[in-house]
């Protein structure tokens, strides 16, 4: 993390990550929530990861505030736009 207001993802965010990392940010339901997360340094991703930040953007959204996503991987990308669900994480198809 680098400031309260971002938090930076690494590694890999699958389905065995996702668990945890839904843990970690339940804090963030009620309590602050980052304006931004970056996503660049993730190494593997699967469809649970787009599950786990359109949770993170509904929690967000609940409190009319806005998530960011921040260069996701290409693979996170292909997921959510074959999911159609890459507008509501604030990816256009445009790059």
């Amino acid at each position: 993390m680098t400031t309260e207001s971002e938090f930076k993802l690494q590694g890999a965010l699958t389905v065995e990550q996702v668990p945890e990392a839904y843990a970690r940010s339940l804090s963030w339901k009620t309590g602050a929530i980052p304006s931004s997360i970056h996503l660049d340094e993730l190494e593997q991703t699967d469809s649970s990861a787009v599950a786990l930040l359109l949770e993170w953007q509904s929690w967000a959204r609940a409190r009319n505030e806005v998530i960011e996503f921040l260069n996701p991987p290409e693979t996170l990308r292909t997921i959510a736009g074959l999911s159609q669900v890459d507008r509501l994480l604030g990816w256009s198809n445009d790059k």
